[in-house]
């Protein structure tokens, strides 16, 4: 691509860039909230945590009667059910004392309409498994929490990530200068006698060499500003602000305590807690239910629904599982052995949790020493540039030194854009880790 062509591209994408930033850009606070709103992936979470709670209500109506309204038709010549199909339908008569009608009775219509009812008094299982549910409620919506957490990390650190790829763009485009200005100064020491057409031809594969760095940071640009809109439910590119809101660096000790109380700790501790209930719910198995019931019936030979006769019946049952082949010791012992595991693990993560908690903030730590250092060794290629541009113009220095220098102060200039991300994203990562990620957003 020529020069002025590539130019006059580049032009364009930073003119439409700072148009949007300016009048569409979002904030990195801006983009979290949007994300933790539109996110495909957290409104699926929200959905799995919604259907979480419909199981409350399905333990719960174990305790709660149950009511049944059924219609039966029977047609039969069985001795023994047209006897008592008549006595039901109230239509009974000395007639039907006789043998033959008793032994071979006519064919009989019967339709039953009941209503029943059952009402457990003692069910020891329901209790504990709508105990269960309600704690997985609990520990989803913990979970939830958590995914929201990951998410906002996840947003935060492409955001970045797309300031990033701007800055390189920027840097790339400055070298791009650089380059030229190379290239003008050789040309005109050729032109005055004073340089080598080597200079000058190496100065125009150095512009080239510049040029192609310009698209690719171009293109990584666009990439990262699809990646952000992906995350945040959208089509498209998403232009971000200048400025990076991220958060203050508090105290270690804030962190740490704050660790304590992350949602995946809270969510295991909560599945901890169920584990031991699933021990009561196998050993539940051992104890009888004690329940009522009842019934109305109407029956007619007739028609559906009719009401020749009636009747009705109370009842109340102690139904107990005497043997049921070891099953209810083996789900018992299992149920301990899955209650250690989750201690266990609660355990694991309390500590993992602990040292993620430093090793965040001693990245920290390492990224704003390495922010120092890239400034410094920013300001020394810039000054080693300038000096060898000035002995190079004087026939002091070759040309393969001021190039050398220039790649130097490329490399630095995108260095400085590194290590100021990495700062950046090791704050996001500590209040992550500590979990506190979205409350430090919010003091911003």
């Amino acid at each position: 691509m020529p020069k002025t062509m590539l130019s006059v591209a580049f032009f364009i994408i930073l003119s439409s860039a700072g148009a949007l930033a300016s009048e569409g850009a979002i904030t990195l606070k801006q983009a979290i909230e949007l994300g933790l709103r539109e996110n495909p992936g957290l409104k699926a979470a929200a959905s799995s945590t919604e259907a979480a709670r419909e199981d409350i209500g399905i333990a719960r109506s174990a305790l709660l009667p149950k009511i049944a309204l059924e219609e039966r038709f029977m047609r039969t010549t069985n001795p023994t059910f047209a006897f008592s199909s008549k006595l039901n339908q109230e239509r009974f008569a000395q007639d039907d004392f006789a043998i033959t009608s008793l032994n071979s009775p006519d064919a009989i219509n019967d339709f039953q309409t009941s209503i029943s009812f059952e009402q457990p008094l003692y069910l020891r299982g329901a209790g504990i498994g709508l105990r269960m549910a309600k704690e997985e409620y609990s520990a989803r919506k913990d979970e939830l929490e958590g995914k929201r957490e990951a998410a906002a990390f996840e947003i935060g650190s492409t955001y970045l990530l797309v300031n990033t790829a701007r800055e390189f763009a920027r840097v790339a485009d400055q070298g791009l200068e650089d380059a030229r200005e190379h290239l003008r100064l050789a040309e005109a020491r050729y032109g005055s006698g004073l340089g080598l057409l080597s200079d000058v031809l190496r100065a125009r594969t150095g512009v080239v060499e510049a040029e192609q760095r310009l698209v690719t940071a171009g293109k990584e640009l666009r990439v990262a500003r699809r990646a952000l809109g992906l995350l945040l439910g959208l089509e498209g590119e998403i232009v971000t602000a200048d400025e990076v809101e991220a958060p203050a660096l508090k105290e270690l000790d804030y962190y740490l305590t704050a660790s304590a109380r992350r949602s995946d700790l809270s969510s295991m501790s909560r599945r901890r807690d169920n584990a031991g209930n699933a021990v009561e719910l196998a050993r539940s198995g051992y104890y009888p239910m004690i329940g009522v019931g009842g019934a109305y019936f109407l029956n007619d030979h007739r028609a559906p629904f009719g009401a020749e006769g009636e009747s009705w019946q109370v009842s109340a049952f102690l139904r107990w599982n005497i043997f049921d082949g070891g099953l209810r010791s083996h789900e018992s012992k299992k149920a301990s052995h899955l209650a250690n595991e989750a201690a266990h693990r609660l355990e694991g993560l309390r500590k993992t949790a602990v040292f993620s908690v430093h090793e965040a903030w001693l990245s920290v730590e390492e990224a704003k020493k390495n922010l120092e250092l890239s400034e410094a060794a920013l300001r020394s290629a810039e000054e080693g540039e300038r000096l060898v541009r000035l002995r190079y113009e004087n026939s002091l220095s070759p040309i393969i030194d001021l190039l050398d220098a220039r790649l130097s102060l490329e490399g630095a200039r995108a260095d400085r854009v590194m290590r100021k991300n990495a700062l950046s994203t090791a704050l996001l990562n500590l209040s992550f880790q500590a979990g506190t990620l979205l409350e430090d957003l919010r003091e911003e």
